[in-house]
């Protein structure tokens, strides 16, 4: 039955601007902090957030309009999080770590109007400027507060010029707000998009998980104190910052990513929430140790990758409570993540760092299913290895501009992930390896993620990655790169001997022990901080 609203009853759209209405009644006096070089409370970013607003009505984006942002993760950056879409135009975050064929191509294909560029990366845009007539403006962020040429708007004296009032209109909540680009094994990179509805569902979500759920590691509450350490140009740096500022939230932004920078300001500022990829979370660690920080208070939510086991548990042995989490580009991303109850009660920390390295369990509003080759869901043994899929109301509709790659995503109604997993009885999920990874050896499947885990436990063994080889008789082979800690020496024969433990226990096949290994001085990685498996491939 469908009955119709009374008169004037207001049809309350789900905007990203009543997100940052929120953040001006619990506590508007905290401060967001931009490393050494700026602070302001929330009424401050309220207004700056307005005279963006003012800027971009003013050079003509009036709805609609794409507008690029390249820059460090910063204060200026949070203000475009909420100025751009709020203001019926689409944010496009432009990943700077791309090469410069590709970053032209995702600003061809958004067909930016307007760019807002930090003045490190002017010589990038300049470089392809004759190619991209239809950017009508360049706007320059500086942390001097200067333009870096008098060619260009400054993104500082703009907003002085503007008025710090203005009424963000309502408008429908499937309007699109943001979008990105994210790079596959072939092909240009692909546009994904966010509607406001799917933003402000998954910041409900993110609050929820990681808020209400008793038991689980690395909660968040309204006190922490958050910094990011996931790039804020990657899937809206994985959701949290609409978070932290609806609850206002103290907020710490690095800039330029730096491990000392991080450190710092971790004990300066009193951080005690972040984010980041086991790569970035390895380099805190180091430097920790270097510096003798104290890490004790500080609660990390690890994704983007499979978090190593060794890794876990050197986090744990410094204080850090950590808790590994799953998504991806299309799921915006945040869509599995470690509720581990037991974790909370159990001291050995072996354990510990195995059980809080599992991707974890769906969250609310979210149907996950682990299917085989036919589509039928895999029992749950934490054995049998299937694909994840899902549907969830905040996972992107499609790719922009692309509906052959995107019908290929929703094949059969169900978003697929290209992950393949094994689950529980307890329904956690154990991300087995990315379709792509999967080593085929004598018609049976060999897990690179495993064997990273396994390998990555020696102690001597600073960092490694596993992929597969073609071989003659096999199919394929896995072959380990390996970067050995300071001043050690790891042999084959130091390495198989290491891994008949985990053969002796049945954890591992035999015929799944790597004999070929290559020793390297640092592991490739992609613009967002994963192991490159397909830079590996086609380098050995």
């Amino acid at each position: 039955m469908k009955i119709k609203p009374a008169p004037g009853a207001y049809d309350f759209q789900l905007l990203i601007k009543n997100i940052l209405a929120y953040s001006l009644v619990l506590e508007p006096e905290r401060e967001i902090v931009y490393s050494n070089k700026s602070r302001y409370n929330y009424h401050t970013l309220n207004k700056r957030i307005r005279q963006l607003a003012n800027v971009l009505n003013s050079l003509g984006a009036n709805g609609g309009a794409p507008v690029g942002v390249i820059d460090y993760d910063c204060h200026r950056y949070l203000e475009c999080y909420f100025g751009i879409p709020m203001t019926g135009n689409v944010l496009h975050t432009v990943n700077w770590r791309l090469s410069p064929a590709q970053i032209l191509y995702t600003i061809k294909h958004a067909q930016d109007k307007i760019l807002i560029v930090n003045e490190d990366f002017l010589p990038l845009v300049e470089g392809f400027i004759d190619q991209i007539p239809f950017v009508a403006h360049i706007i320059v962020t500086t942390d001097n507060n200067s333009a870096a040429s008098n060619a260009y708007k400054s993104y500082e004296h703009l907003l002085l010029q503007a008025a710090d009032t203005y009424d963000f209109p309502d408008f429908d909540e499937d309007a699109v707000a943001t979008m990105f680009y994210t790079t596959g094994t072939t092909g240009d990179p692909k546009g994904v998009y966010y509607t406001h509805r799917q933003l402000v569902l998954h910041t409900f979500h993110l609050a929820a998980t990681f808020g209400f759920v008793g038991g689980a590691a690395g909660r968040m509450s309204s006190d922490d104190v958050y910094m990011p350490l996931t790039s804020m140009f990657h899937v809206h740096a994985w959701g949290f910052p609409y978070l932290a500022t609806m609850y206002s939230l103290k907020q710490v932004y690095t800039g330029r990513f730096d491990a000392t920078t991080v450190t710092e300001l971790i004990a300066n500022e009193g951080v005690t929430f972040s984010h980041c990829v086991p790569t970035i979370l390895q380099m805190v660690l180091n430097k920790a140790d270097e510096q003798q920080t104290d890490l004790s208070r500080w609660k990390v939510v690890s994704g983007g990758a499979a978090m190593p086991v060794a890794l876990a548990k050197r986090a744990l042995q410094m204080g850090i409570d950590l808790r590994a989490s799953y998504g991806m580009s299309e799921t915006c991303p945040v869509i599995c993540s470690g509720y581990i109850p037991l974790a909370c009660k159990d001291n050995d920390i072996d354990w510990q760092a195995r059980t809080r390295s599992r991707t974890g369990t769906w969250p609310l509003f979210t149907d996950m299913r682990i299917v085989d080759a036919q589509g039928n869901d895999v029992p749950k043994d934490d054995t049998t290895q299937g694909e994840i899929v899902l549907r969830a109301p905040w996972l992107t509709n499609g790719y922009l501009y692309d509906d052959v790659r995107g019908a290929e995503l929703w094949t059969g109604g169900y978003l697929h992930t290209g992950d393949v997993a094994t689950i529980n009885e307890r329904n956690s999920i154990r991300i087995a390896d990315r379709i792509k990874d999967v080593i085929k050896s004598g018609g049976e499947w060999i897990s690179s993620i495993a064997l990273e885990s396994f390998i990555g436990q020696h102690p001597w063994v600073a960092e490694t990655a596993v992929v597969g080889l073609p071989d003659a008789q096999w199919g394929e082979r896995p072959c380990a790169l390996v970067v050995p800690h300071a001043g050690k020496t790891l042999t084959a024969d130091i390495l198989r001997d290491h891994l008949q433990q985990y053969v002796n226990s049945g954890e591992l096949s035999k015929w799944a022990v790597p004999e070929l290994y290559k020793w390297v001085d640092a592991i490739p990685k992609t613009s967002v901080g994963k192991i490159d498996k397909k830079e590996i491939r086609r380098s050995i």
